[in-house]
């Protein structure tokens, strides 16, 4: 019986550099992690931390990272050949079922566009899995960008926005991502829909507020609930808000639950 918290050897296969702060490490996993689930990534004698599945194929997966903790600062020291030690996949992943057949609004801010992007590149490659797709990423400046092939490929497939919050970029409009949400034809597509967001907690309490105020169902709406997570499997209490173990009931959420997990 295998432990579900013992970590495993995992070659880095290649690590690319996608912004400022951010960097993607392909490593060599059979694992097949449902869209939106998370792995804890580990260094020996150092630390763990948990990392959404960016994106994922045969025999590989991407995590996309941001330097920012004792963990992911050895992780960045590591080159292809290297070994990362993962374990994992937890949590929930997106519902794809409910949104099949549905018109699909994303909203990410920052690298929250890393856990929906394994969801949107399935999404372009099965064209008839939804009905359409509306995608809205912003980001701080044109620094912080990530996925820039990905970005304007998703061009050609989906109904886009890009925004920076003050900076200006051609082709790109300049605004927080809740100015958008007006938008989106809420009202023409009658319960036909489903919402997701990801990025900060401010920003995804404000979207929300937003969406609600443009006309979108509470019912609609899912959101990536992603905080520090240490066990990943519901024993430490470490990521647990009321009665709720983020790393167990999430970390995709309904909005019904995730409007109410303040700290």
């Amino acid at each position: 019986m295998n432990n579900p918290v013992q970590p495993y050897p995992c070659k880095i296969l290649s690590v690319k550099r996608e912004s400022e702060h951010e960097w993607t490490f392909r490593v060599a996993c059979e694992d097949k992690p449902q869209h939106g689930q998370f792995m804890q990534l580990s260094i020996p004698m150092i630390g763990e931390a948990p990392i959404s599945v960016s994106a994922q194929g045969d025999g590989w997966l991407e995590f996309t990272i941001r330097n920012v903790g004792k963990v992911t600062n050895v992780i960045f020291e590591k080159t292809a050949g290297d070994t990362l030690f993962l374990r994992g996949p937890y949590g929930k992943g997106w519902p794809m079922e409910q949104f099949k057949g549905k018109h699909m609004v994303v909203i990410t801010g920052g690298t929250g566009l890393a856990p929906v992007r394994s969801m949107l590149n399935a999404f372009a490659a099965d064209p008839d899995y939804v009905k359409d797709v509306t995608l809205i990423c912003g980001f701080k400046n044109e620094k912080g960008i990530v996925f820039h092939n990905e970005l304007e490929a998703w061009k050609n497939q989906f109904k886009t926005t890009y925004a920076l919050d003050n900076d200006t970029k051609e082709g790109w409009r300049t605004g927080m991502v809740t100015a958008f949400v007006k938008e989106i034809p809420f009202a023409e597509w009658g319960d036909e829909y489903a919402v997701v967001v990801v990025g900060p907690p401010p920003m995804m309490k404000f979207t929300g507020l937003e969406l609600i105020q443009c006309g979108a169902k509470v019912e609609n709406i899912w959101m990536s609930f992603e905080r520090k997570m240490s066990c990943a499997v519901g024993k430490c209490g470490h990521c647990r808000i009321d009665e709720v173990y983020v790393c167990l009931d999430g970390p995709v959420f309904p909005y019904s639950v995730a409007r109410d997990l303040v700290d």
